[in-house]
């Protein structure tokens, strides 16, 4: 598995990342800015109403811009340069945790399945993971297939287990999880991934608590859904100029009118959001 250090990404490792869909970075964030990160994190999750659960904080930036100060970090937009090139706009973002004993488990998925009338081409996302706790076989880490995101074909069925934290997935005879390769995680490093990179992972039933935060992006060359959508979801332009005639959302106000929209606890496409 490839893990990088420094800013540069190597000859090779863009090589693995386009042949296998995934790459891992030992770090991201300097140390005082992650520590930041962690502190933030928790007190949103001290906010929680009791009946959220912390799988649900999906796309905190809509009513909290002070989120920006890591999605536009500048290391982090350097990397995603090096994928996507250097016009760039955050698509979404997500606290995903998982409690200990009973976090949720994520069927098998490719992401661009539930962004397909989102963003055109929905393939086109990547996706960064940032560990905020450990994330290990235990505790229910991200797994992912090698190269499945250079399959097209996918069809999906509705989810049959409980626990889980959306209602489809990806139909058991197109994955060979034989192939799956554990993506564990100490606090501070990354994995980055393809959207149409099969993944997923089982609940949490360790006594640790998992979380990560992933900060999603696309090419200013991909074409957002703002006219069926933008009362759903919004895209801001982070880095570089418009390439696709898109509209962009003021990073710096808050939009709790998404939220309401899209209904609690779903996500902007009507069913569970994609997550690992």
């Amino acid at each position: 598995m490839a893990r990088t250090l420094g800013k540069t990404l190597s000859s090779q490792e863009l090589d693995f990342y386009r042949d296998s869909g995934y790459l891992i970075r030992d770090r991201l964030l300097g140390q005082e800015k992650f520590e930041a990160l962690g502190e933030h994190f928790e007190r949103k999750l001290a906010s929680l109403s009791p009946e959220e659960r912390p799988e649900d904080m999906d796309v905190p930036h809509f009513t909290d811009p002070e989120l920006f100060r890591w999605l536009f970090d500048e290391d982090v937009l350097d990397l995603v340069t090096q994928i996507i090139g250097p016009d760039i706009a955050v698509f979404s973002s997500h606290f995903f945790c998982k409690p200990p004993r009973d976090g949720k488990s994520v069927p098998w998925h490719q992401d661009a399945y539930y962004w397909r009338e989102t963003i055109n081409p929905s393939t086109e996302a990547i996706t960064i993971w940032l560990a905020i706790d450990p994330s290990t076989r235990e505790n229910g880490c991200m797994r992912v297939v090698p190269g499945s995101h250079l399959t097209r074909e996918a069809r999906y069925r509705d989810v049959t287990r409980t626990g889980s934290v959306f209602d489809e997935e990806l139909d058991a005879a197109q994955v060979d999880e034989s192939r799956a390769v554990p993506v564990e995680l100490l606090p501070g490093q990354a994995s980055i991934h393809a959207a149409g990179l099969v993944h997923g992972s089982e609940a949490n039933l360790s006594s640790s608590r998992r979380c990560g935060f992933t900060m999603r992006y696309i090419s200013t060359e991909v074409r957002f859904n703002h006219e069926e959508l933008g009362h759903k979801h919004q895209i801001y332009l982070a880095r570089g100029v418009d390439r696709a005639g898109n509209v962009y959302a003021d990073p710096t106000r808050s939009y709790p009118e998404l939220i309401d929209n899209r209904g609690r606890g779903q996500s902007y496409l009507g069913t569970r959001r994609p997550g690992a």
